[in-house]
Parts: structure tokens; C-alpha cells; sequence
């Protein structure tokens, strides 16, 4: 087969996840397994969902929660997705400005880089709003299907607030996030890199959380494509899956990091500097004013600790969240399909590879900072251990 002969069109938001789509491209790794790929950026979720459903892009870096919405239907037309690679774990961080960072610090018990202590924290700042009718506090989040969103919400919860009914959520691209925050729209927002480093570096904001604070685990992007393409394109699919694998071992080589981060800041991709991916790459943010940094290690997975390849584990939990915000009924035919999306078959068929024990990660393969330990076989008695505490009802029955 001559090169470039399997023409490809796959949609992008600029974020550091979508790396190894910029270096399969880059590094002729697509063009070596056939492809002419053409990469498509796109400025919001919705778009990027709704070009892949009709068939405009074959393939997409799509938010995980996104991909099973569209399984089962929920907010949209039902659109069976299949993810065979993930593109990224973990990378989200959450962002709050200097004047909530400053509540949350004067009403902190403990450590605020305890996600309890700052939830709590929070909670004490969202009853002075109340009783101050000051209005409520807003947060952004990318897409109601993501996990920007159920990040927010899962530590919001855990300190008592009721993120539908305490505070305000509303839906922001990421690259228009640090404006908002600068503006002073929103309080704060959970994004993925390199937004949240950008809102820090340019002295707007601070990273209070880095998402694997939350969840030490947890799929953030993956490689969506439509059932149908992939029913009738293995052999296509399993070239795809290798050019992306040579991607990943290539951007996890340290060695590599200045030129991935050059590949991926180039016109009509990431407009942020080269410096700021490599970081991101390397889990060391500037996190806070006279270039505070923090560093971890799963700060964002693009292939270590076997991040490529898909767990349907994550899939039952983004389900879980799901329901239990009011976004899809508890049902068994659903958690099914829910799981369903993720394929790990198709990604050990090609490389194979099978699941394994891996140490330090989280038993649960979730790892989250509060509640119980995530079971995929019992989501129902997993959520009944979430009472709904809303602060305002607090409020209400101490004015009594």
C-alpha cells in the first residue's frame, strides 16, 4: 500500500491530550501505516461530537463521558461510539481566583490542599454568600458530559455543597476559560492542560486541585469513532492503533518532550508556549503567584502506567456520575452499554497486551479522595453512600 493512501479526518480541541494525534501525523507515523490524516481543530465539544456522529470527521479526541452520552443517547441523539485507545489520563486541574483562594484560605480547616479541607472550606464561603445575598458562586466546566464537570461536582459534594443548587455551573470552551476568570464572569473552573497553567502564569488564577487529587485515576480523552466504521474497518483500525501507540512510547520518552512540545504548538493547534506543554507533560505546574510550582508524577498519563489502553471500570463510573446528577436513570441496560464503549479487545487484540496489576494505582482503579471505595458491580449502594446536603437548607433551618 503507498502512503497517505487511506485518507482520515479527526477532530481536536486544543489540549495537551491530544499529543499523540499531533505526533502520528508529525512523525509520519500515520503516513508510514497508510494514512493521509488531516487534524481539524475545533473551538467546542459539541462540535467535535456532532461532526464525528454524522460523519464529517472519522475520528475524534473526544471526552470520554462524551463518547458514552452519545452510546446511550443522552442529551443528543443516540450515536453508538467506540473507544479502543484512551488518549489521555488524569490532566485536568481546578482553577480558582485569587479572591475565592483567599475565602477558602480564611475559612480552611486544615491543610487547602486537602480536597475535604477545601470543600469544606467551601462550603463555609457558599453560607456567607447566602447570608450576605451576595449570589452565587460560579464555576466553568467544558461540557455537561465530562470530567471537568463530575470532578467539580464529586469535590464540591464531598463537603456538603450542592453544585445544582449552591453554586453555578455553566458551560465554557476551554480556551475561553482564563478570559472568563480574568473578567471576573466565573469564581473558577476545572479544565484540562495547558488552560489551567495559562490562567496561573498570567497571574489570574491558581491551581487549587490538580484532578488526580479528586481522582488519582481516571480517563480524561480518548479516540472516539463510530461502531459502523469500526464494524467494517478492522484492518484500518488496527494501523490507526499502531501509529498512535508509536505516538505515545514517543512522547513518554523524556528525551522527546522539546520537540513534542514544538510539534504541538504549531499554527492552528495550541497557541500557548512550548515551555508551558513541556511542563504539563512533565506534571510540574505553576500553581500560584512568583511561579509557585507543584509536580506530580500522574498529574497527566498519556501512555504510562498502561494509560492507553481503555477500562471499562472508568466507564461505570463516569455512568455513575451520571446518575447520580440527574443525567441518566439507573439502569441496567444502560451501565451495559455504558461499558460497552470502552474496548479494551480491540486494543489487546492489536498490541497483545492484557490488564494487569500495576503498581501504585488505586485498587479500585479509581482512587477517589472521599466515600468509599468505587464498585462497578453495585453502582446503587456505591451512590446511596452520597446524602444530597444542600448548604442552603443548612442555612435555612440555623435562621429558624
Amino acid at each position: 500500500m503507498r502512503r497517505g493512501d487511506i485518507p482520515l479526518r479527526i477532530g481536536f480541541i486544543p489540549l495537551v491530550d491530544a499529543a499523540p494525534l499531533f505526533v502520528a501525523v508529525d512523525k509520519q507515523f500515520a503516513a508510514e501505516e497508510g494514512f493521509d490524516v488531516e487534524l481539524v481543530r475545533e473551538v467546542s465539544w459539541s462540535n467535535v461530537r456532532d461532526k464525528l456522529n454524522i460523519g464529517l470527521f472519522d475520528a475524534a479526541h473526544l471526552l470520554a463521558p462524551v463518547a458514552i452520552a452519545s452510546s446511550l443517547g443522552i442529551g443528543h441523539v443516540r450515536v453508538p461510539i467506540a473507544a479502543p485507545i484512551n488518549l489521555g489520563v488524569n490532566g485536568n486541574a481546578i482553577v480558582v481566583s485569587h479572591e475565592l483562594y483567599a475565602k477558602l484560605a480564611a475559612h480552611a480547616d486544615g491543610d487547602l490542599g486537602d480536597p475535604l479541607v477545601s470543600a469544606q472550606a467551601l462550603a463555609r464561603v457558599v453560607s456567607d454568600q447566602d447570608e450576605k445575598a451576595a449570589g452565587p458562586l460560579t464555576f466553568g466546566i467544558t461540557f455537561p458530559f465530562s470530567n471537568h464537570n463530575y470532578q467539580l461536582r464529586f469535590w464540591m459534594g464531598a463537603g456538603g455543597v450542592d453544585p445544582d443548587e449552591d453554586v453555578q455551573l455553566v458551560v465554557l470552551p476551554p480556551p475561553y476559560m482564563v478570559d472568563s476568570l480574568a473578567n471576573g464572569h466565573i469564581d473558577g473552573f476545572c479544565v484540562g492542560a495547558p488552560w489551567n497553567s495559562v490562567a496561573t502564569e498570567q497571574g489570574v488564577g491558581r491551581v487549587l486541585h490538580f484532578g488526580c487529587d479528586i481522582q488519582a485515576r481516571m480517563v480524561e480523552k480518548v479516540l472516539a469513532l463510530r461502531e459502523p466504521w469500526i464494524a467494517k474497518s478492522a484492518d484500518t483500525l488496527s494501523r490507526l492503533l499502531r501509529a498512535l501507540d508509536r505516538a505515545v512510547a514517543f512522547i513518554d520518552d523524556p528525551e522527546n518532550l522539546d520537540e513534542v512540545a514544538a510539534i504541538m504548538t504549531a499554527p492552528n493547534r495550541i497557541n500557548v508556549a512550548p515551555e508551558m506543554i513541556r511542563r504539563s507533560l512533565e506534571g510540574s505546574l505553576v500553581v500560584g503567584p512568583y511561579d509557585e510550582t507543584r509536580k506530580s508524577e500522574r498529574y497527566l498519563l498519556i501512555g504510562r502506567k498502561g494509560a492507553a489502553r481503555p477500562d471499562p471500570v472508568h466507564a461505570a463510573w463516569i455512568y455513575a456520575q451520571m446518575v447520580r446528577w440527574g443525567q441518566a436513570p439507573l439502569s441496567s441496560t444502560l451501565f451495559d452499554q455504558a461499558q460497552a464503549v470502552f474496548r479494551p479487545d480491540i486494543y489487546d487484540a492489536v498490541f497483545g497486551r492484557r490488564d494487569s496489576r500495576l503498581s501504585g494505582e488505586p485498587k479500585d482503579r479509581v482512587g477517589a479522595f472521599a466515600g468509599p471505595p468505587f464498585d462497578p458491580k453495585d453502582i446503587a449502594g456505591y451512590l446511596s453512600a452520597w446524602p444530597a446536603n444542600r448548604i442552603k437548607r443548612r442555612v435555612a433551618v440555623r435562621r429558624k
